[in-house]
């Protein structure tokens, strides 16, 4: 099967931060920020994105350009005769199922509140009726699907990059708008001073964790989700760079994410620790309160679309990469059936607050917590772990081999002083704080 390749080095960086933009930058950032002492979780977040999500992202464009095949056989192409890498690669293809069996669930959610706002209803529905109504969350959950998969079924440069392109560029002008809506708000200068200041005190080994497992959350590093858009380019750029680039895109969405969030909630008085509901009631009865309100909420669920829909198709791509590599499927037959299965996996967390009533940890949680908990807590992070060790050791695929694939073409480079971090520093914090995490959960 020959390989695609996409047309041009921004959509590259768009993929790739498409992939890392979603879900996990303009839902999940905000209500952990919220939750963890605002200012505090930041500075800790962006010190685990340059300590471990630089590192986690450099060396997957490394594999997955070097390999020029999907995550499901980037480890194999390049490991020694008799290593085991490869085993990983099966773990990969799991972890993104998993992670689509709740995001496209919660996208679906997103473009619910957008159908309510731009017809006129934003002020007779909420979360929690929302969750509990079966049929609103299978329609919405199979229009995800659907439009992800027939926008896949296209060959890549005419669907997934044309398509990613305008929304990421829809998005970065509706969120800049809607920032500049909300700094100008009465009650704006408190929430900012919430979300930008940091309170030292509050900073504990929760807010570590948290906050190490938001890096890779939003990175999507350790699962291949990165990779396969590495396996898709030339080697014109060092891939240093490219990370940097992206990392940057992907941060500023989440900053402006909650400069959009914070100022509003203080405005009007709403608590910002609300959880998963906050950006979806919190936001709603923000927008509801607001002078022309419904223009408003309309272009935050639209912008909240783009970035949530641009995660679900870099994924969804992943996933059809891999199941096509396996079977040697047409990408319009792996599109119909990866659809489906997709789609009947996302029932659980679809029907998880209503029909499938499960709690698989402390009383309230439901399907959506598992399955956030086997990909969050567990794939990302024990993946970053795989490939720090493969890429930096001899029993790997090696430095020498990682740092050429890496520095080959035009860009920022890695540096020899470079590797005590990579090989050393990046695997022992990993390790650590994954420990501590798996110690510290509320199991029940």
């Amino acid at each position: 099967m020959k390989r695609e390749r996409l047309g041009s080095r921004m959509g590259f960086i768009m993929l790739s931060a498409g992939c890392a933009i979603g879900c996990g930058n303009v839902w999940k950032f905000p209500w952990m920020c919220g939750q963890n002492g605002g200012g505090s979780f930041m500075l800790v977040y962006f010190i685990c994105l340059i300590v471990l999500g630089i590192p986690a992202m450099v060396m997957e464009f490394s594999v997955g350009r070097a390999a020029q095949t999907s995550p499901v056989r980037m480890y194999r192409r390049l490991e020694k005769p008799g290593q085991k890498w490869h085993l990983w690669g099966a773990v990969c293809l799991i972890g993104n199922i998993a992670i689509m069996a709740f995001y496209c669930v919660v996208t679906g959610w997103i473009i619910y509140y957008f159908v309510k706002f731009l017809t006129g209803q934003n002020a007779s529905f909420g979360f929690a009726s929302m969750i509990a109504n079966p049929v609103i969350n299978v329609v919405f959950l199979f229009v995800t699907v659907a439009v992800a998969f027939l926008i896949l079924s296209r060959d890549i440069q005419k669907g997934l990059e044309r398509i990613t392109k305008y929304m990421m560029s829809a998005l970065l002008v509706l969120m800049l708008v809607l920032a500049v809506h909300s700094a100008l708000l009465d009650g704006a200068a408190d929430g900012l001073a919430f979300y930008l200041t940091p309170d030292f005190s509050k900073i504990n080994g929760s807010v570590i964790v948290g906050a190490m497992n938001q890096a890779f959350f939003t990175l999507s590093t350790g699962m291949g989700g990165m990779a396969i858009f590495g396996s898709y380019i030339d080697k014109d750029h060092s891939l240093m760079g490219e990370s940097v680039n992206v990392i940057v895109l992907d941060t500023f969405v989440a900053i402006l994410a909650g400069f959009i969030i914070f100022p509003a909630c203080s405005t009007y008085g709403l608590e910002v620790n609300a959880g998963p509901s906050l950006l979806f009631d919190t936001m709603a009865s923000v927008f509801n309160h607001m002078a022309g309100g419904r223009i408003w909420g309309t272009m935050f669920f639209l912008f909240m679309i783009f970035a949530a829909l641009s995660t679900v198709l870099g994924v969804c791509e992943n996933i059809l990469a891999m199941v096509r590599e396996l079977t040697g499927w047409s990408r319009p037959k792996g599109c119909i059936i990866c659809g489906t299965g997709i789609f009947l996996l996302a029932l659980t967390t679809a029907l998880g607050y209503s029909v499938i009533h499960f709690q698989p940890f402390a009383e309230g949680t439901a399907w959506l917590d598992l399955w956030d908990f086997i990909v969050s807590n567990n794939v990302l992070p024990l993946g970053s772990l795989v490939l720090t060790l493969f890429c930096c050791n001899k029993f790997g695929w090696g430095w020498d081999n990682f740092v050429r694939e890496a520095n080959t073409g035009r860009g920022l480079k890695i540096r020899p002083w470079m590797r005590p971090v990579f090989q050393y520093i990046t695997p022992v914090i990993i390790v650590f704080i994954y420990v501590y995490g798996m110690a510290t959960f509320q199991w029940r």
